[in-house]
């Protein structure tokens, strides 16, 4: 019986003692099946050999690999040049991932500060407005997105009306048309994370340093951003992480132009034309440069707290 513990009653530690490996069983098995399992079977699927009606050939090859960074020419027979072509797209991607984690970051960090320190209810209120547009479908938003700002959208009207432009502005099909989308769909994932680092900072910090004569810009880099730089990591990895795969945003928003690698990988798993082995190549390759992102961050993050 532990120390402390009322007569004939254990303690939750003798409940729980060398029965965590079945309690967490359940947790696996949906890992396991839901997340390990599709990624295993991508992993398969980039070695294997296309099928010219659609689909795969158990025939285990490196051609998908190969296609994603050589060009061989038409027939094959050329020869290997690096194929700029879809390492520009993969480019193209993280450019414009990185944008638009700037944007939010921009807009999300006076957004959660503003939230923080408002009181318990109307901060309640804020976060709940902040939440609203997940109530929607991606997809609608995204729509909605592409109905205000193209040419005969309510936007371009009413700067044409209020005599701002005399033309509608082109913004669908452009970079920031797509960054703009990107912005849109994943700010909360930036404001949500920075609030609740905010929501724990010592303001009585803020309070000293302005008492040793320190200006409002020394404060924010020396005093708050330090400590709320967990928060603000968070934030910029939500955001990145799902914009540099997206697909929605470049297809609706986009052209030619702002073809990402979420479009390259959705276009080859559409139809009989597709060609299933490339993208889950091209896949592999995306996974591969976040989980090395995410792992140098880790190891920063480790030797840093030691």
């Amino acid at each position: 019986m532990a120390a402390g513990a009322p007569d004939g009653a254990s303690s939750k530690s003798d409940i729980y003692a060398g029965n965590g490996p079945r309690l967490m069983l359940p947790v696996w098995v949906f890992i396991g099946l839901f997340l390990l399992l599709p990624v295993a079977l991508m992993g398969v699927y980039s070695f294997l050999t296309k099928e010219f009606r659609g689909g795969v050939i158990w025939d285990f090859t490196l051609t998908a690999y190969d296609q994603f960074f050589l060009d061989r020419g038409l027939f094959g027979d050329d020869p290997a040049k690096i194929e700029w072509t879809y390492i520009g797209i993969f480019w193209r991607s993280i450019w414009q991932a990185g944008m638009a984690t700037i944007m939010c970051l921009l807009i999300g960090f006076p957004t959660a500060w503003f939230i923080a320190t408002r009181d318990a209810k109307t901060r309640s209120i804020w976060l709940f407005l902040i939440t609203i547009p997940y109530w929607v479908n991606l997809l609608i938003r995204t729509v909605s997105m592409k109905f205000l700002i193209r040419d005969t959208g309510p936007l371009n009207e009413f700067l044409m009306w209020s005599g701002v432009i005399n033309e509608p502005l082109g913004l669908i099909n452009t970079n920031f048309a797509v960054q703009l989308g990107l912005f849109y769909s994943y700010l909360p994932f930036m404001v949500l994370p920075i609030y609740a680092a905010v929501e724990r900072y010592d303001f009585s910090l803020s309070e000293a340093a302005a008492d040793l004569y320190a200006n409002v810009w020394t404060i924010l880099r020396l005093v708050i951003l330090p400590v709320v730089k967990p928060g603000i990591i968070a934030g910029c990895i939500l955001v990145f992480v799902p914009s540099l795969g997206a697909f929605l945003a470049p297809d609706l928003l986009g052209g030619a132009k702002t073809f990402m690698i979420g479009s390259l990988i959705e276009e080859q798993f559409k139809g009989n034309a597709g060609n299933w082995p490339f993208g889950a190549a091209a896949s592999m390759i995306l996974l591969s440069i976040v989980m090395a992102v995410l792992l140098i961050y880790a190891r920063s993050q480790t030797k840093g707290d030691k």
